[in-house]
């Protein structure tokens, strides 16, 4: 069984910023979570440096995935340092500790940023995304859309976009831009035919890179396309950035609930609030005699938020225009913006942003925090 001596004794072969002491002599670990095979932690960090200090972070990682009895490794880097009570030297800091709970610093510019996530795949969490972020803009804001999807990314056919982010300095891209929207996406740097065979830390660096080394600019809100699922693209943001909340994505029929209801789970696990749930392809509308079927039954998500306590921030219809106008890369908010499926996505958009100011002004509001499954 691995202990907390071996992990803490590995670390001390990274060397700290000063590069003469090591990052656990200076103080800078805390919060490590052994489980199995699986070693989680924080290092504490200047939030001014943070994306310069990336390279130690990666370096910190390496050093635990080498170690016997290692398989999975995770670590991220945070702004605050709450006392660890398994350790002396925290003990000994008394009132000069620092707050009670870690707060992985910002983005510079960004507002706010939201995840758009689903339980499971087909479920048109994409398409509900761009229109998403569309919607936002049309009601006022400043969005940028990171498209977290690194084996499947969306964003470059959706928003008919195409070409490769320029460097503006060192190694930050300039986003591309897509109606209006500031953009980046796996999607820009690798062919889309060439299959991304990569394991969890490479995911989690790149994800880090696309966050922390874009030039975002001045940003309401980023709106961020998770890829389905609850692995380490949701565990990544969780811990690389404050979110202002999730947005979970699913269909009216039973599976895609069970799954949905993971996915909010997950984040209420992380201490991410969940602004609510979508219910896409809802009901059928016959595109010829304006008819309405329920193809996936109906109310399965408007039932699963109340029964979970969540908002029900819309109903979106299985319609062919949409889809039509997904594929062919000018969303239906842009292409039809005084058709009622437009006006469906900006009421979606309004009632997002108001749970995100809601919970900006609620009191007791905790920020993430790593959670191990033991």
């Amino acid at each position: 069984m691995l202990s907390r001596d071996e992990v803490i004794g590995a670390l001390k072969r990274v060397k700290g910023p000063d590069l003469s002491s090591d990052i656990v002599s200076l103080g800078m670990i805390f919060d490590v979570k052994i489980s199995g095979s699986k070693v989680v932690l924080l290092i504490t960090v200047p939030p001014e440096r943070a994306r310069d200090l990336e390279p130690l972070r990666e370096a910190a990682e390496q050093v635990l995935r080498d170690l016997p009895g290692v398989d999975e490794a995770l670590v991220a880097l945070t702004a605050n340092r709450p006392p660890d009570p398994s350790d002396p030297k925290s003990s000994a800091r008394g009132s000069s500790a620092a707050p009670s709970d870690a707060v992985a610093p910002g983005v510079p510019g960004v507002g706010a940023i939201v995840a758009v996530a689903s339980g499971k795949g087909g479920v048109g969490k994409s398409t509900t995304a761009v229109n998403l972020a569309l919607g936002l803009q049309a009601i006022g804001l400043k969005v940028g859309m990171l498209d977290a999807d690194i084996y499947g990314p969306s964003l470059p056919r959706l928003l008919r976009l195409k070409g490769r982010p320029e460097p503006v300095r060192g190694r930050v891209l300039m986003p591309l831009e897509g109606y209006g929207l500031k953009v980046m996406s796996m999607g820009f740097l690798v062919d889309s035919e060439t299959p991304m065979i990569w394991r969890g830390p490479m995911v989690t660096s790149a994800l880090t890179q696309m966050l922390r080394e874009v030039a975002w600019g001045e940003l309401d809100v980023l709106v961020v396309d998770m890829p389905p699922g609850t692995g380490d693209a949701q565990l990544t943001m969780a811990q690389q950035v404050p979110l202002a909340g999730a947005v979970i994505v699913s269909t009216p029929q039973d599976l895609a609930l069970i799954d949905a209801r993971k996915g909010i789970n997950m984040f209420k696990r992380v201490n991410v609030p969940v602004l609510g749930i979508v219910e896409n392809m809802s009901y059928f509308l016959c595109p010829h005699c304006g008819g309405r079927t329920d193809v996936f039954g109906h109310g399965g998500a408007a039932s699963e938020a109340a029964r979970l306590g969540v908002a029900l921030l819309g109903t979106v219809p299985l319609h062919s225009a949409i889809r039509e106008l997904s594929d062919a890369g000018t969303p239906v908010v842009i292409s039809d913006p005084e058709g009622e499926h437009a006006g469906i996505y900006r009421s979606i958009a309004a009632a997002t942003w108001d749970r995100v100011r809601e919970e900006r002004e609620a009191a007791g509001r905790r920020p993430p925090s790593i959670v191990v499954e033991e």
